[in-house]
């Protein structure tokens, strides 16, 4: 469990600080259902419409606490979003999600948004360098989005050659972040309990899953029959399949950077959610941390072979 307090909203969170990715098969009403009681979050996705929204928290108002609205930064978004937050005033968290937040106009974006609802907490990126955590703290987000490429269904380092090793982005902009009384979200890259594990041990505030939770009943996604065995299809908001559901297709200048899988059916989430939870306390007991809080105090990460690490106390 942690307890933190915003820099530029100036208000305070408690919970543990695991998230729900905002992609359209995983940051789902359902799982924010099922995280909120365990106390976890839950980044909506964007394409939920406003009416979706006004049923959804006339029924579930207790999730609120646990739950944040999603936009991109075009036109568009905006005006959706504040669309929403006129439906759901007590709704407390803004997701500002894009691929890459090295753009002027994305600051812009974070600026005017911070002045449109200052008691609104913000998080934004996604970014990999201190100095950009930095740019947008000071320009009114929260929590920085840290990650360019690491997830299991993006293909952005394949397809651009840009990308940052996520431990190493994770180090770095937690110390920019925490210079300022900043947050930063880990965001991709997670395959299992122990990854999770370390990236709080590198210093992150909030780590974001996406992956981890595919497949599960809570999921959006289309469920397949093969041969007997049950799959359900998870992808990344960047894909051609996301691109032809949201936007008619990918644009002729740019190029898919998401694939699509098949990952098997794994019911309900509470499962998953218990072994993540259960993880991290054993986590805990191994490198002496009381509390989360205490882990990124507590270990020292020691490079194993060039694609693992572990973490010692």
């Amino acid at each position: 469990m942690r307890t933190f307090t915003f820099r530029n909203s100036r208000k305070s969170y408690h919970g543990i600080p695991v998230i729900a990715a905002n992609m359209d098969t995983v940051g789902t009403f359902a799982m924010a259902q099922a995280l909120s009681k365990h106390l976890m979050f839950t980044t909506i996705h964007k394409h939920y419409s406003v009416e979706q929204w006004k049923q959804f928290v006339s029924k579930h108002r207790d999730c609120l606490p646990h739950m944040a609205v999603s936009a991109g930064s075009g036109k568009a978004d905006m005006e959706k979003l504040t669309s929403i937050l006129e439906v759901v005033p007590e709704l407390e968290y803004i997701c500002l999600d894009v691929a890459n937040g090295y753009s002027e106009h994305f600051v812009d974006v974070v600026r005017r948004t911070r002045e449109k609802f200052p008691e609104q907490t913000i998080m934004a990126g996604n970014v990999v360098t201190g100095e950009m955590v930095e740019e947008l703290i000071l320009s009114g987000a929260d929590i920085i989005k840290v990650g360019i490429g690491p997830g299991s269904v993006c293909t952005t380092r394949k397809k651009t050659g840009v990308g940052y090793p996520q431990l190493s982005a994770v180090i770095e902009c937690a110390d920019a972040a925490h210079g300022l009384k900043g947050h930063i979200i880990s965001d991709g890259g997670c395959t299992c309990p122990g990854d999770v594990a370390k990236a709080f041990g590198a210093g992150a505030d909030f780590v974001m899953l996406g992956g981890m939770l595919a497949g599960h009943d809570e999921c959006g996604g289309e469920t397949l029959d093969r041969n007997g065995e049950k799959f359900k299809l998870f992808y990344g908001m960047s894909s051609d399949i996301a691109m032809e559901k949201y936007a008619g297709g990918t644009a002729e200048y740019r190029a898919s950077e998401g694939k699509t899988v098949e990952v098997p059916y794994m019911g309900d989430v509470e499962h998953t959610i218990r072994d993540i939870l259960g993880g991290l306390r054993s986590t805990c007991t191994y490198v002496g941390a009381a509390k989360l809080k205490e882990l990124s105090r507590r270990t020292t990460f020691i490079r194993v072979t060039q694609q693992v690490n572990y973490m010692f106390s």
